[in-house]
């Protein structure tokens, strides 16, 4: 009887000895966590707060500050609001996604560069104008125009005709001549030009251009849709 209550005492000091090794280790192991933890330098970048389109004019009320971790921060990150506030997003940006330096562009750009401007699937195709055909020359960058298209036809009695059609609704003007900014966006309020470049599908350019080589075409100005900060750009 007393060798099995030694035995029972020796193995209850080896089981508190292997228990607080057990939990000393624990402990080790949960400092060291802490301690990785708290050298992990972070760092606030401008992430999106909504999906942003391309071509948009980007609002504050689209961002916000996030904390990330510095290793997984890209050189180009923006890190202010300032930075992105105003700018115009030359890609889609989707919601939580980093707001990176090349992907922001400014009025001033699109007014260089028509590709810019020209959406994901479309093209930009240039036609010819006269004062008539574009509404007086009071067509601006940014509007939408219906294209009717003009071709002379004999009818039964041999006699030529006019007929027209309506080829297109609503494309986008993207430059009347030269120039690429809406009025309020340039200091040049008015031009006389004889040429628009309007964005369509590839396969809306090829009825253009054909229509072009067999007959007239005249552009009909739409109403112009109310301006906000999502679609100044991108109507």
């Amino acid at each position: 009887m007393q060798v099995k209550s030694k035995m029972v005492l020796m193995l209850s000091l080896v089981m508190g000895i292997i228990t607080t090794i057990l939990f000393f280790q624990y402990m080790k192991q949960i400092n060291t966590e802490k301690a990785t933890t708290a050298t992990i330098r972070t760092i606030e970048v401008v992430v999106a707060k909504e999906k942003i389109e391309k071509n948009e004019k980007i609002s504050s009320k689209k961002l916000e500050l996030v904390q990330m971790p510095e290793k997984n921060v890209l050189p180009q990150a923006v890190k202010s609001l300032s930075e992105a506030e105003g700018k115009l997003a030359t890609a889609m940006i989707e919601k939580g996604e980093t707001i990176l330096s090349h992907r922001l562009g400014t009025e001033q750009e699109e007014g260089v560069y028509v590709s810019r401007k020209v959406r994901d699937g479309y093209r930009a195709i240039s036609v010819g104008v006269n004062i008539n055909q574009s509404v007086t020359n009071l067509l601006e960058p940014e509007d939408e125009v219906d294209v009717i298209f003009t071709k002379i036809i004999k009818n039964k009695a041999k006699q030529d005709v006019a007929q027209s059609v309506m080829l297109l609704n609503k494309a986008r003007v993207l430059a009347v001549g030269r120039r690429m900014l809406t009025p309020e966006n340039t200091k040049e309020k008015y031009i006389e030009y004889s040429s628009v470049t309007l964005e369509l599908k590839p396969e809306d350019a090829l009825k253009l251009v054909n229509a072009t080589e067999e007959g007239k075409i005249h552009l009909i100005l739409n109403k112009r849709p109310l301006m906000s900060e999502g679609n100044k750009t991108n109507q």
